[in-house]
């Protein structure tokens, strides 16, 4: 066992929450407590951990942040959060749950330790009735979702179904009435969403998917390469495809290159997302763009409000998607 508070208390003869306050500077303490104090923690080798430093002021000035795995996908995102907290004094402690229940044991410990004032939550895949508990029994926590995943306490997430709306509309714009689409997991909802909303204005203009032109994907590169190759095998027709991430769009091109097709001329080609990889595919990919870093930067706001019990704090946030346009769609001007 390290050397804990009360050791420090022993040593200089005084309580816990005396050397609480002498950590944080609060109250008016004797000078002689004071330099008993800080001799005994010098004597001991004490260093204060954050909970110990935050015992009298009641918070420890972290919050917490669990995403599934370090994955560069949540780059943005994590950029924004820790720039934020920054800002507003706050560190960060990152935990992930790619251990699955053992993870999700030791954020309890951590929640029980009072490791963090508040908590972010990306994605919580098979978590989110645990995360939900740890919010039923006091801990501040904010969703960061883009998979339609509405829980009991606050979110921020995007216009997933707007966003699948504005990839239709874009094609529809530029002529192409047999589109192809390659999904995301059917058990995301931001799937569902996006399809949702590239269907229905296809519709409106008089254009119905077949099911032969929507094919059930997983995010991935290598699965939607194979996909869009299979289907050209099979004699699909289209002139357009939607990925519903930009890693999906991305393997979309690299079966359309391997099969001599021309991007944009042949077949248009949309992403969702637009992360880094959208700008260095070949052609640069046209996407919808996901605001990750402005979510980022609602959800530390929106949790500290909550943290810091503000009577303005928002329930929850909304960020809408945008359109972003690349080589993929529109060839470059000939000027």
């Amino acid at each position: 066992m390290g050397v804990t508070i009360a050791d420090v208390a022993t040593r200089a003869g005084v309580s816990k929450t005396t050397v609480s306050r002498v950590l944080n500077g609060k109250g008016e303490i004797n000078e002689n407590t004071v330099l008993k104090v800080r001799k005994a923690i010098s004597e001991l080798g004490y260093v204060p951990s954050a909970g110990a430093v935050g015992l009298a002021r009641g918070t420890t000035q972290m919050i917490g942040m669990l995403v599934p795995d370090l994955a560069w996908a949540w780059a943005g995102i994590v950029q924004a959060v820790v720039e934020t907290l920054e800002a507003e004094g706050f560190g960060l402690r990152m935990l992930t749950w790619n251990r699955g229940e053992e993870s999700l044991r030791r954020l309890g410990l951590q929640v029980a330790a009072k490791s963090f004032d508040g908590l972010l939550v990306i994605e919580p895949e098979g978590a989110l009735g645990s995360i939900t508990e740890l919010h039923e029994a006091g801990l501040p926590v904010v969703l960061i979702d883009d998979r339609f995943q509405r829980p009991g306490f606050p979110y921020v997430a995007t216009t997933n179904r707007e966003g699948g709306e504005q990839a239709a509309r874009h094609l529809l714009d530029l002529g192409r009435r047999r589109p192809l689409v390659v999904t995301g997991p059917d058990e995301y909802g931001c799937t569902q969403e996006r399809l949702d909303g590239f269907v229905d204005v296809y519709a409106q203009a008089g254009v119905e998917l077949d099911q032969r032109s929507i094919i059930c994907g997983d995010f991935l590169f290598d699965s939607s390469r194979n996909a869009v190759a299979q289907a050209l095998a099979d004699g699909v027709e289209f002139d357009a495809v939607f990925g519903h991430n930009d890693p999906t769009a991305a393997g979309v091109l690299a079966a359309l290159h391997e099969a001599g097709l021309r991007i944009p001329q042949d077949v248009a080609v949309v992403g969702f997302d637009d992360v880094e990889l959208a700008s260095y595919t070949y052609p640069g990919l046209t996407t919808i763009r996901q605001p990750m870093r402005e979510m980022g930067e609602a959800a530390a706001r929106l949790l500290l409000d909550h943290v810091r019990r503000s009577p303005e704090a928002a329930s929850s946030r909304i960020i809408p998607t945008s359109l972003v346009i690349r080589g993929s769609t529109l060839e470059p001007s000939s000027n």
